[in-house]
Parts: structure tokens; C-alpha cells; sequence
């Protein structure tokens, strides 16, 4: 394998710019906006992550545990 695999982590406002330009103007552009935040040159690992961050939900928050 040429490349190197690398683990990075996405905030909620990132993924929500990269979902937000995957259902708006398609991969291509949700790549380039990927790549504002994370120098992923490969075209294909490139891909694989926008795809995978336009699945994403967000995820119910727990109850909170305080008393009242």
C-alpha cells in the first residue's frame, strides 16, 4: 500500500459543511470542502470519507442525569 492510513476526527460543524455541500452540489464539492479542513490528497480515500461523513446522523442526546 502507497499510502498511509490516518485516523483524523471531525467536529459536528465540519461534517455538517461537508454534509451540506454533498447534498447540495455532490461528492466533488463535498471533497473540496473536506479538504479546507484535512490535506487528503488521494482522490479515492478522499471519497471514501465524504461518503462515509454524508451517512453520518447526529446522534439523540442522553438524558441528563441531574436531579431537579
Amino acid at each position: 500500500m502507497d499510502s498511509e492510513a490516518r485516523v483524523f476526527s471531525v467536529s459536528q460543524d465540519e461534517a455538517a459543511v461537508i454534509q451540506n455541500a454533498f447534498h447540495e452540489s455532490g461528492e466533488w464539492a463535498a471533497v473540496a470542502e473536506l479538504r479546507r479542513y484535512f490535506p487528503i490528497q488521494d482522490n479515492a480515500d478522499a471519497l471514501n470519507a465524504v461518503r462515509a461523513i454524508a451517512r453520518w446522523t447526529q446522534r439523540p442526546r442522553a438524558p441528563s442525569s441531574a436531579n431537579p
